[in-house]
């Protein structure tokens, strides 16, 4: 009780002097210790020194406390009691202040704002810089969000599955090596699109992609009749060993630049505009029937390019075996690419993630936000009469597809 007196006997003497500027700072100081002290005191059950039966707790020391006022930067000292924690009502809206900005800075690095730009959004408010430590153990509080979404239960059928992936620059085992990030989208009975699965892993090889499409399985991943996806062997057997009678569809985009990779890039144009007859045909007996014709034509000048069209018959014109509606979306990955896009726009200001989590929490949070978006979007990716029509032998899938899936 001495200190208190002697604090504030300081202060009334300070008021007496005129030219003390920093008196109305003192007096903040001393009020906001007193009401502090009265609150721990209440908290306790006991003033300072006292003993009394009521006590729940005691008092341990004070913790210094920064608090930022219209009159200046005040320094408290803030009571600590054991057992269990006291945080001074007084402080409350300071609390409030910092979890604004704690989502202010996540808020900018779903965004990919990068660390240094954080550091100077964080002064242009008025506080003190903040370092990369500190916005990573921010930024660590979305990892339950981003967990969260990504094991959540896939819940009803999904007959359409898209996947894909991209690369990155991560640092791992102190090296800078590109990680995949593979994001998996599809379309429910309904017709609503939804993001189902993301990761991060050092290779496209099959065995990384059986442990993703596992994972989507084990959470509820079912009704697959037809999956579109780049050629990737390691990706194509895992797909025939996980998901049993699902189709495939091979990205066309990607097949045509293999394609053409194989010709004179003088011949290029007009080798692409033959090509894309086979694709324009009506159904998939016009479509194979043209697709003979055009490599018929090509065989002499283009060898190369005529057994790489034979080949990818079945697999570039999988997707005429489903509603003619839902074709122009299901020929490719670009529904894919546009996610990856973005998130290669939002990485590109980090440059090299500082590890694997760090890429995970990122396109996780960015593919959370855009499956909200899809979630409440006005229309359907494809309209729920037409979803009806996938399992109908007549302008639907095949009928041995449909015998496999049964």
């Amino acid at each position: 009780m001495a200190t208190k007196r002697m604090d504030f006997s300081s202060f009334v003497g300070k008021l007496l002097v005129e030219d003390d500027a920093d008196v109305l700072r003192d007096g903040i100081r001393v009020l906001a210790q007193a009401l502090m002290d009265a609150e721990a005191s209440a908290e306790i059950g006991a003033g300072l020194y006292e003993r009394t039966e009521d006590r729940t707790a005691y008092r341990n020391g004070y913790r210094t406390r920064i608090w930022d006022t219209r009159v200046g930067t005040v320094e408290l000292r803030v009571p600590k009691i054991v057992p269990g924690s006291f945080f001074p009502s007084l402080l409350e809206p300071r609390r409030r202040a910092e979890r604004a900005l704690a989502a202010v800075i996540q808020e900018a690095y779903v965004k990919g704002v990068s660390t240094r730009k954080v550091d100077d959004l964080v002064r242009a408010l008025g506080l003190d810089g903040i370092s990369r430590s500190q916005v990573s153990r921010i930024c660590n509080d979305l990892d339950s969000k981003v967990e969260e979404f990504r094991t959540r239960p896939i819940e009803g059928e999904h007959p359409y599955l898209w996947l894909d992936a991209t690369f990155h620059k991560v640092r791992e085992g102190g090296r800078v090596i590109s990680l995949a990030n593979v994001i998996a989208v599809g379309v429910n009975t309904e017709g609503w699109r939804q993001v189902l699965g993301t990761d991060a892993g050092p290779s496209e090889d099959e065995a990384f992609w059986t442990r993703f499409l596992r994972s989507l399985v084990r959470r509820g991943l079912r009704g697959v009749v037809l999956v579109i996806s780049d050629a990737h062997e390691g990706l194509k057997r895992a797909i025939s060993k996980i998901l049993h009678g699902a189709a495939w569809q091979r990205c066309r985009v990607h097949f045509m630049r293999n394609l053409l990779a194989t010709v004179p890039k003088s011949a290029s144009g007009a080798v692409a505009a033959i090509v894309r007859t086979i694709f324009a045909q009506p159904d998939h007996p016009s479509a194979m029937a043209q697709l003979h014709r055009v490599a018929q034509g090509l065989r002499d000048r283009f060898p190369e390019a005529t057994e790489l069209l034979e080949e990818a018959a079945e697999d570039v014109l999988a997707h005429f075996h489903f509603p003619e509606e839902h074709r122009r979306r299901l020929h490719s990955t670009n529904p894919l690419e546009r996610l990856h896009k973005e998130i290669k726009r939002r990485t590109a200001v980090v440059g090299i993630f500082p590890d694997r989590s760090s890429l995970i929490r990122l396109a996780g949070m960015l593919l959370a936000e855009q499956d909200d978006e899809w979630a409440v979007a006005d229309r359907r990716y494809f309209t729920f009469e037409s979803m009806a029509r996938i399992h109908e032998p007549e302008g639907g899938a095949p009928k041995e597809l449909i015998a496999a899936i049964a």
